[in-house]
């Protein structure tokens, strides 16, 4: 397991691929608080939140074990994409009292929806997390400085905890702590502000 921890995230899902089960185990202390947090702080339910968290997880493993992860990109952008997806689709079950119910048809049986435009991203999912960012950013601005500057070296920054800790001075667990009150206070902050955040 040591050596699994000095490999990169793309290593280590190669390694899954070809059967390393605890490949997959490292790729996952690494990122499930993260993902949980990001999935916590849109939902704020954690039966929820641990609902979507396995899902997002599941999801990965089956991806990755029908070898059809072909992400050029980051492992760690990849999973949360899977998350924010997974929000989403959350979002529109519990509003589908919004939909227009018995679309009314023409002579050839289409409604007025299936002359619209495809997307792969359609403008619904990006004007959400347009203002996904701009709430998190705005409350993540009224943080104390010690718990702002832990978040944003975490989620922006992409740093360990370990990290984060050396560069501050401080204990991994005064680091740890730092992002508890963080992610608790902008929980607090978006229930006062009656911001949504999924």
């Amino acid at each position: 397991m040591n050596a699994l921890n000095e490999c990169a995230d793309e290593q280590l899902v190669q390694l899954y691929a070809d059967g390393n089960a605890a490949a997959f185990d490292v790729l996952l202390s690494r990122y499930k608080r993260k993902v949980f947090s990001y999935i916590m702080l849109s939902v704020k339910d954690h039966d929820l939140a641990n609902d979507i968290f396995q899902d997002t997880f599941i999801k990965a493993i089956t991806t990755i074990r029908n070898r059809k992860y072909a992400e050029m990109g980051k492992f760690s952008a990849w999973i949360m994409r899977i998350a924010h997806n997974l929000v989403i689709d959350q979002y529109r079950r519990n509003n589908t009292e919004n939909m227009v119910p018995g679309e009314v048809e023409d002579e050839f049986g289409h409604t007025v929806f299936d002359t619209l435009p495809v997307y792969d991203r359609n403008v619904e999912d990006v004007m959400l997390e347009n203002q996904v960012l701009e709430d998190v950013k705005q409350l993540v601005e009224l943080l104390p400085e010690s718990q702002r500057t832990v978040l944003l070296m975490r989620f922006y920054q992409d740093l360990s905890f370990k990290e984060i800790a050396e560069k501050q001075g401080v204990s991994i667990n005064t680091a740890l702590g730092r992002m508890r009150y963080a992610l608790m206070n902008l929980r607090r902050m978006a229930e006062e502000h009656n911001v949504t955040f999924a």
